[in-house]
């Protein structure tokens, strides 16, 4: 089957960029598990997009949310169910030519739209689109400064494998930055204490939590702290909804 032009544009721009990251997870460690099963609704992905990107604009959603995250040039960032690109467009332009962006979804779709996005972007050269998996964002090892879950978490399945799996995409001072709503999971929210709880599972370190009004709910930053658990000696959490 032959990928659109864009497509394969981005992906050996992705290729090139990301060359000098350390390999991916090698097979057996793809093989890892059984993770245990989250014990709270899950969302269903409805649509790509949160809200109008004007609507975002006028609240300043992206620069308070990047600068609360302390995002700057030069950085590598994920854009973790990036969906139309709201936040990939901003990153981009904030972390400069020295930085780079990837943008992830699991949808083939959306990724493809937002591929041709950027490639009619004005100076987006900095910024690559990749298609993850539901349980793993595919992302290099030790090669990302801040990684952004926008409003995406509780549409994730099975979180334990999920944020095992793209722990190691980390840098040493690496942090994870999660902005959701401050509701149950099947009203498209998390509530913070489940999210400390899953994170505080997989190894992660609550680093930092604030009211975002501007995003619609909160922002937490983690960071990954001693060595990363044995999938069998995850305890999930029983917070319910």
């Amino acid at each position: 089957m032959r990928l659109p032009r864009g497509s394969l544009r981005i992906a050996a721009a992705l290729a090139l960029t990301l060359a000098g990251c350390r390999a991916a997870p090698h097979d057996a460690e793809e093989k890892a598990g059984p993770f245990p099963p989250a014990d709270r609704p899950v969302a269903q992905i409805v649509s790509s997009r949160w809200s109008t990107e004007e609507a975002r604009d006028r609240l300043n959603e992206a620069t308070e949310v990047m600068n609360k995250a302390g995002i700057k040039p030069g950085m590598t960032v994920a854009d973790i169910g990036a969906g139309e690109g709201y936040y990939t467009i901003r990153l981009g332009e904030r972390i400069g030519k020295k930085g780079r962006v990837v943008a992830e979804d699991i949808v083939p779709a959306v990724t493809e739209a937002l591929s041709q996005r950027v490639l009619r972007g004005p100076q987006l050269g900095n910024v690559f689109v990749q298609l993850g998996l539901p349980t793993n964002p595919k992302l290099p090892d030790a090669s990302f400064d801040r990684v952004l879950m926008v409003h995406m978490y509780h549409e994730i399945e099975q979180p334990y494998e999920f944020l095992w799996r793209m722990r190691p995409a980390l840098k040493p001072d690496g942090l994870v930055v999660v902005v959701d709503a401050n509701r149950l999971t099947q009203n498209h929210g998390t509530p913070p204490a489940l999210l400390k709880c899953e994170f505080g599972a997989v190894g992660y370190q609550l680093v930092e939590m604030d009211d975002m009004p501007s995003a619609g709910g909160y922002l937490a930053t983690f960071r990954a702290v001693g060595p990363r658990p044995e999938p069998s000696a995850i305890k999930p959490c029983k917070l319910g909804g």
